[in-house]
């Protein structure tokens, strides 16, 4: 429930701090004492659109602060939780401010938050209902929760939202199989034909950096057997060094005997100059055997290399890929000899998942008419003692197509209401006039109670229009109301307000600033002889009278 509302510098409120109770509290005082200023003030809290024109004159910023305090299982927990918001205690501090270049922020328990999710705290919270507030739970859009809530169909409603889920998710797959295989088959032809490319050349990894090297020297074959030639004829034959070295090694060789150790390192040292002659000269051999081709060969390697390369250009990858290449286009080829038989097991499953929610889908709606037809019956026994005896509540249930059902399932909710015999209901929000709006509401609302209500409940002039013994009924309701939940009403109905276990007068006092005398609102907390006083103005207007003080008496008797 709303425990404590704190404002400063809005409108005509400089400084304002209220504590609220449990059950019914009336906020009563003249016409422009400053009621409406103080129900912006608060819808500012719960995250309503914030103005610049909201801000006190002369001040910087305006602040509202509403401190709730809830069950632990409250179900705005499990919201903020979603958002990362993690609360430990119980207590729950809304606050808003509002700047006057037009500016707000919001913060929950001294957290920074969007102004949405503070929307979405608030309407969790508070519910306003007014004659012309917009802000009151009229928007068919929350109707369905609230005959689910009303027949305790929630759970079964989560049931039908996970199996819309898991049928639709069923279907996405089915889709993006069925898309695939559009794809595959489209390319199969392509792929086939590249396939056949590929393996007709079988490219390897590495092969065309061989066949690069092997075109080169195959270019530059003759000019390189030329040079080769020229040192073979260097180390080989009469006259030349290795001819000469051979020689001169016999010689030494032959004196070996008379020169003793002398001639041993010479000897070995030319044995090995010899050794790594004889070396190069076969590696001059091999070299120049090497070089030898036939002019075809130069020819295929050509075409091949260049067979690769074309290849690769025409799928967009480097050469040494075209072996990759050829493993994906067969593993596509493959999954299309594959992908009929698993989109078969897709559509089973989808037509499963799908026949699942029909049932669920079915089972709820059935359950949502039934409680309907209850909340209808309900609801038009609340109406006659409002002065809406001759009115009609319907809840209007459309059951649509499966296909044009949803996570909430297949139907359709409106409350529709006759205001007059004789007419067709039509829309609640366009047929019933302000007061008589106010007053379906709080039918719906006593009947609803505690079921998919927010725990604190502002009822806005809810009597307006009415009086006597229709504003006794009303201010009856909303104490029942209050057994509940936490009840706020705005009213100018004495019956109402002698109800109500706790009293807030709202006025207008003149304030002495720099500027001048400016008005502020104020808020005084009525007891006893003053809540006495208060109730007979409301009932005799300027002049209160003995006379309107002993009705007051007898109006309070009523609530002790």
């Amino acid at each position: 429930m709303l425990a404590a509302l704190s404002i400063r510098d809005i409108v005509l409120i400089d400084k304002l701090d209220l504590e609220f109770g449990s059950g019914l509290s009336a906020l009563t005082g003249e016409t422009g004492a400053g009621k409406t200023i103080l129900l912006d003030a608060f819808s500012l809290a719960i995250g309503a659109r914030g103005d610049a024109s909201l801000v006190r004159r002369g001040a910087r910023q305006g602040h509202v602060t509403a401190t709730f305090e809830l069950a632990s299982d409250h179900p705005v927990f499990a919201l903020l939780s979603e958002n990362g918001i993690e609360i430990d205690d119980q207590v729950l501090i809304l606050r808003r401010v509002q700047g006057e270049d037009g500016r707000s922020r919001a913060f929950i328990n001294d957290i920074s938050v969007s102004v949405q999710l503070l929307r979405d705290v608030g309407r969790a919270l508070v519910e306003i209902h007014g004659q012309h507030d917009e802000r009151a739970l009229i928007d068919p859009n929350g109707h369905r929760d609230l005959v689910d809530a009303f027949g305790g169909l929630t759970e079964k409603a989560d049931h039908v939202a996970e199996c819309y889920r898991a049928w639709a998710e069923a279907d996405a797959a089915l889709a993006r199989h069925e898309s695939d295989i559009a794809t595959t088959q489209a390319n199969a032809d392509y792929v086939s034909h590249a396939l056949e490319e590929l393996r007709t050349l079988n490219p390897e990894v590495g092969e065309e950096e061989a066949l690069a090297e092997r075109r080169q020297l195959m270019m530059n074959a003759e000019k390189i057997a030329s040079e080769l030639n020229e040192a073979l004829d260097a180390l080989q034959g009469e006259g030349t060094a290795g001819a000469r070295l051979a020689t001169a090694l016999r010689r030494i060789e032959r004196q070996a005997a008379v020169g003793g150790g002398l001639l041993t390192a010479v000897s070995e040292a030319l044995e090995r100059v010899l050794a790594e002659t004889n070396a190069a000269r076969d590696r001059l051999e091999e070299a120049l055997a090497a070089t030898a081709f036939e002019p075809a060969d130069l020819e295929r390697a050509e075409e091949r290399l260049f067979g690769l390369r074309a290849l690769a250009r025409k799928h967009r990858v480097q050469v040494d890929d075209l072996p990759v290449l050829t493993e994906r286009l067969e593993a596509e080829l493959a999954a299309l000899n594959t992908s009929e038989s698993r989109k078969v097991e897709l559509a089973r499953e989808a037509e499963a998942a799908r026949g699942t929610f029909e049932a669920a889908a079915l089972s709820l709606s059935e359950a949502r008419a039934k409680a309907a037809r209850q909340l209808d019956e309900q609801v038009a026994g609340e109406l006659a003692p409002l002065k809406l005896e001759k009115a009609r509540f319907v809840t209007q249930v459309e059951t649509v197509a499966l296909r044009e059902g949803g996570p909430s399932g297949i139907d359709r909710i409106a409350f529709w209401v006759a205001a007059n015999p004789g007419t067709e209901p039509g829309p609640m929000m366009k047929v019933a006039s302000g007061g008589e709006l106010a007053r379906f509401i709080l039918a719906l609302k006593v009947v609803l109670a505690a079921r998919g209500s927010a725990p604190t409940l502002i009822f806005d002039e809810v009597e307006s229009g009415v009086g006597g013994a229709t504003a006794a009924a009303v201010g009856e309701r909303l104490a029942g109301l209050a057994g509940s939940v936490q009840v706020l009403a705005v009213t100018h109905a004495p019956q109402v307000a002698a109800l109500a276990q706790g009293h807030l007068m709202i006025a207008k006092e003149a304030v002495a600033g720099a500027e001048g005398e400016t008005m502020a609102t104020r808020v005084a907390v009525l007891e006893g002889k003053h809540r006495r006083e208060e109730i007979a103005r409301m009932l005799a207007g300027q002049t209160i009278t003995d006379e309107a003080r002993a009705a007051a008496d007898r109006l309070m008797s009523k609530s002790a």
